[in-house]
């Protein structure tokens, strides 16, 4: 059954930010187990469990490289350095993802602090926060666990436009 948004319950609709197409894909469902035998013990707590690395402590808060941002559980991709920016927070931070699609959000109320979750839409792994405290012109910022990505350089994107 297609649902309006053009997802079955299965698969879902997600942008792919190297064609700029849409494309409709599995959605990545594992247990647990699976999980922890396919990503680090960090990875895992951090993506898979809602936690979140110490401040400045990243492989990505200071990446200053061209490339794309993927989730580190599905490979779904979420965030180009082309959004990224220095926030002072000591966490990778963007402007936006390639596309709204790839990510969904949800209200956080953890430890007693209203936020708002991101995860990825493709496998539900958590990726971090987003504010209303970012630069213009869209005054958000997604913060993100380094964690929660892998990070492809610019020139080792397959299928990517010359």
């Amino acid at each position: 059954m297609i649902r309006e948004t053009g997802e079955t319950a299965g698969r879902v609709l997600v942008c792919n930010a190297v064609t700029g197409e849409m494309e409709e894909v599995e959605r990545v469902v594992r247990s647990d187990e699976e999980w922890r035998r396919r990503l680090t013990p960090e990875e895992f707590s951090i993506a898979r469990k809602a936690g979140t690395e110490p401040a400045f402590t990243g492989r990505y808060h200071d990446c200053k490289e061209d490339g794309l941002y993927v989730c580190v559980c599905c490979g779904n991709h979420l965030f180009s350095s082309k959004t990224k920016f220095e926030s002072g927070t000591g966490w990778p931070s963007f402007t936006k993802p390639v596309s709204g699609r790839n990510i969904r959000t949800e209200p956080d109320t953890r430890f007693s602090m209203n936020r708002t979750e991101v995860l990825c839409r493709r496998c539900n792994a958590h990726l971090g926060h987003v504010f209303d405290d970012g630069p213009p012109p869209t005054h958000t910022r997604y913060c993100m666990n380094s964690a929660s990505l892998r990070f492809v350089r610019q020139k080792d994107l397959p299928g990517r436009r010359e």
